[in-house]
């Protein structure tokens, strides 16, 4: 790493696949080079797809949209869980050179009208429980000129809107259709347009180039997949978090990128289904986010299950305490097993910091290969060690910008190139980096800045504490006081308890001065991220009852 000026970088030292001429060429050379070799398992009925098989029916999904009119540049969104027929939707859209918008399907009416407002697909796949409400949303926007159905719903096609799809692959139509991948300049073309986490207000659409996802995938290999995560064996990875996330997006095109192992797919998390694929597949990686790390440490299910197969886990999304990481490895009780973190967010392509051979417990770890990072203070200076502030990056993995939203780009780059996240944090003499908070979810409590997630991992300590989530209560005196959103392990845990356990641990400013509330979950996002704005809306209904 170089240090000058309070700026830290990590030069490229790797031109791995930058020979291709777009991902399109690196994701079919590799996947013919692997043949029969499985890629891709379902971790419900056990069937296996080979590599050549995730090509041919990539391929075919290629050739289906060229015929229906879909060109170079155009927008193709998949709508669905994790299944066989996202994957191949997914990559036959990179191999035109298209750009992929992957949605959430537990998205409501209104958010999944906003999603596709901000990416204007023109064909949307989708299936299961979502279509039909797709359908009816569709039918309204004149943009989408074809819906395509995995699975046959029942539902009638409207005007010529909807199709199978098996219709739309079908042989015959396909038979002298031919496909070559043509190059394109992999750091302007947008690959995917991924929404934004949503903590603050409704998502916006991420712009990421084929050429951030290229870089991923080679920091993948150097970073993620080398023996002292991983060790020698082949490599078996659960797949459970979602792909229209970024984080599952980027888990399963780096891992058909490099051939690094394959994927064991869950279509969603289930406590046993999620436990019991690990025993029976003898999963050796999982990506996973703060919530699955509670519930390893946490869930009494755990200890029925062999997990002893496990060797590497990855957390993201969302800050890992030293706490939480410290009660996965003494319940799980596995010799030498590597939990690492890293940080990063959709503008950049998923991760910029991670843990690599050098750990500290807590931190993020430090730089990626060719990204630039500096920690600034509110009038723009980049600050030394030890100093907290705002963490600003520059690099190839940066989004190309927020679609159609030309002033939230230039409210989150300035006109130096920096991307300001948004999130504070600080670097140690070692350039080891450590997370705070969210500048705009730090509680102001009597001019004291108070983090909620220090006070959440310090909570999550306690036995009887399930989950949790802080947010600051508005107090005409202190401006604000810190609140605890709690999900009891045990009935008999009463606030009284709470407030002492916090209050024996906690300087005064961090204290839970603005009570405890009792809640059956905490809302979060995709990815594992408190949605703080629903907790302050909780508290604000709360408080008007108490008022009538």
């Amino acid at each position: 790493m170089q240090f000058e000026n309070n700026i830290i970088h990590r030069p490229e030292t790797s031109n791995l696949y930058c020979e291709q001429p777009s991902l399109a060429h690196l994701i079919i050379k590799n996947l013919t080079s692997a043949g029969d070799k499985t890629l891709i398992v379902c971790g419900i009925t056990g069937k296996e797809i080979s590599a050549r098989e995730l090509l041919s029916n990539s391929i075919q999904i290629a050739k289906a949209l060229t015929v229906h009119g879909i060109r170079q540049g155009d927008v193709v969104s998949i709508i669905s869980e994790n299944r066989f027929e996202f994957v191949y939707a997914l990559l036959g859209t990179i191999f035109l050179n298209c750009t992929v918008a992957p949605l959430n399907h537990t998205y409501s009416q209104r958010e999944l009208e906003h999603a596709l407002n901000l990416s204007k697909p023109k064909f949307v796949f989708t299936g299961g429980s979502t279509a039909e409400l797709i359908v009816n949303i569709a039918g309204e926007l004149n943009y989408v000129k074809k819906i395509i159905l995995f699975d046959d719903n029942g539902l009638r096609p409207t005007n010529g809107l909807t199709v199978s799809l098996q219709d739309f692959t079908s042989e015959q139509s396909l038979r002298n259709v031919q496909f070559k991948p043509l190059p394109v300049n992999v750091a302007t073309s947008t690959c995917v347009i991924m929404c934004s986490s949503g903590t603050t207000g409704l998502p916006k659409g991420v712009q990421i180039s084929q050429s951030g996802i290229i870089v991923t995938a080679r920091q993948s290999k150097e970073f993620l997949y080398g023996p002292s995560n991983v060790g020698d064996a082949d490599i078996v990875i659960l797949g459970l978090l979602p792909m229209f996330h970024v984080f599952g997006a980027a888990v399963l095109i780096c891992t058909i990128v490099t051939l690094s192992g394959k994927i064991i797919m869950l279509p969603k998390f289930e406590e046993v289904t999620f436990l019991g694929c690990i025993e029976k597949y003898r999963c050796s990686v999982a990506f996973l986010v703060p919530p699955l790390m509670v519930f390893l440490a946490k869930n009494s299910l755990v200890d029925k299950y062999d997990l002893s197969s496990l060797r590497f886990i990855m957390s993201g999304a969302a800050p890992l305490s030293k706490e939480l990481e410290q009660s996965v490895k003494d319940r799980l009780q596995i010799p030498n097993l590597v939990i690492k973190q890293g940080y990063g967010m959709t503008e950049l392509t998923v991760s910029v910091l991670s843990q690599k051979d050098f750990v500290k417990s807590g931190s993020v770890g430090d730089i990626n290969s060719g990204a630039y990072v500096k920690v600034c203070d509110d009038a723009g200076n980049a600050l030394g060690p030890n100093q907290v502030g705002e963490l600003c990056f520059k690099g190839s993995t940066m989004m190309i910008g927020y679609i159609g939203d030309k002033a939230a780009t230039s409210a989150m780059i300035d006109s130096d190139g920096w991307l300001h996240t948004g999130d504070v944090g600080y670097y140690d003499n070692d350039l080891q980096f450590f997370i705070v908070d969210r500048i705009k979810e730090l509680i102001k409590c009597k001019g004291f800045q108070v983090p909620p997630a220090e006070i959440e991992a310090l909570l999550l300590t306690h036995p009887k504490i399930k989950d949790c989530g802080v947010i600051g209560k508005p107090d005409e005196m202190a401006g604000e006081l810190p609140l605890a959103f709690i999900v009891r392990n045990d009935p008999n845990l009463t606030k009284t308890e709470i407030l002492k356990y916090v209050s024996d641990k906690a300087s005064p400013a961090k204290r839970l001065h603005g009570g405890v509330i009792f809640v059956d979950e905490i809302p979060k996002n995709p990815s594992g991220k408190i949605l703080r704005r629903q907790l302050r809306e909780q508290l604000a209904q709360l408080e008007m009852k108490s008022k009538l």
